[in-house]
């Protein structure tokens, strides 16, 4: 897996320069055209032989890299890979904040093969993992979260989604002492953000896309976190194909190694626009500059890589 890291960055820094032209431009699905373009290109190029197990597009028709597509060249490792050409297609097309293109991987057979829909997602950092339960009222995790990590419920902070959706999660939430942070866009950072160990965020709580949430959980596992989640029916066609995926029972909660079950996982992510802790491709004297974030399962680490690249949008 360690070979791919350097071809993985180099997909999602290339699908960040594709799509820098429609920055600001209103159309988020010529965005995700060019990224979806250029991630392809660039990932059959790779000595793999990839499998798009879970990926974005579906939910809002958008152009897509369809899951069971196969990508890489056929030779070397088998790969299971989690896709989001750009996620905050909305804020990117807007030349907003928290436009991301990230792609995650591990060994075949070790990622969860689920349709783009909803997923209720709950993740924490290394010290309160094996702690959460999803299925428990979430005011309990609250207080299980605070335990291991030596807080009062004054001092936990979460992250959560603005959406009217999360309204009563919010409630309890604030009812029960702690500092609610809601952002807008950009979920895959903002769940990374307890497992990364320099910022003070306790818990990460949403219900949003399931392609999104797998990115996140193959990150998590790298830094030694935990995440937790339960698909989210919107009609009973998105459960029937979850069943043809091979989910025995779609309604159940899926612990962390039903997500990714593998320690050889890869995480990267480029930032479009400026994110919580990444700089937006920008030029300078010097060329366009990107800054990705780079997570390797076999080192527990995470860094930050700045790229030149010798172009010009």
């Amino acid at each position: 897996m360690e070979h791919l890291l350097k071809g993985f960055l180099n997909v999602t820094e290339k699908a960040t320069v594709a799509t820098l032209p429609w920055v600001g431009k209103g159309d988020k699905n010529e965005a995700d055209r060019a990224a979806v373009t250029s991630m392809r290109e660039n990932l059959r190029q790779l000595d793999m032989q990839g499998v798009i197990v879970i990926g974005e597009g579906e939910i809002d028709e958008a152009p897509m890299l369809y899951i069971g597509e196969k990508v890489g060249n056929g030779e070397g490792t088998a790969v299971d890979i989690a896709v989001d050409p750009i996620d905050g297609t909305t804020p990117t097309s807007a030349g907003k904040d928290n436009g991301i293109a990230v792609i995650a991987a591990a060994p075949k057979g070790s990622l969860l093969h689920a349709p783009d829909m909803y997923m209720e997602k709950l993740a924490v950092g290394p010290e309160a993992a094996g702690r959460i339960d999803i299925e428990a009222p979430l005011v309990d995790n609250l207080y299980h979260v605070a335990k291991a990590k030596g807080k009062k419920m004054s001092e936990m902070n979460i992250f959560v989604q603005e959406r009217p959706r999360h309204e009563e999660a919010v409630r309890i939430m604030k009812e029960a002492g702690a500092t609610v942070h809601l952002f807008r866009d950009g979920d895959v950072i903002r769940a990374i953000t307890p497992s990364m160990g320099n910022m003070d965020m306790d818990m990460f709580y949403n219900i949003g896309g399931a392609p999104e949430g797998v990115l996140s959980a193959v990150a998590i596992n790298c830094l030694g976190g935990e995440m937790q989640a339960r698909l989210s029916f919107r009609n009973d066609e998105e459960y029937d194909r979850c069943l043809k995926m091979g989910l025995d029972n779609p309604k159940a909660a899926l612990r962390h190694d039903q997500l990714v079950s593998s320690e050889q996982g890869l995480f990267i992510a480029t930032a479009i626009t400026n994110t919580l802790f990444l700089k937006g491709a920008n030029e300078d004297e010097d060329g366009l500059v990107t800054e990705s974030l780079v997570i390797d399962g076999t080192t527990n680490a995470w860094r930050k890589v700045a790229t030149n690249h010798l172009v010009t949008v």
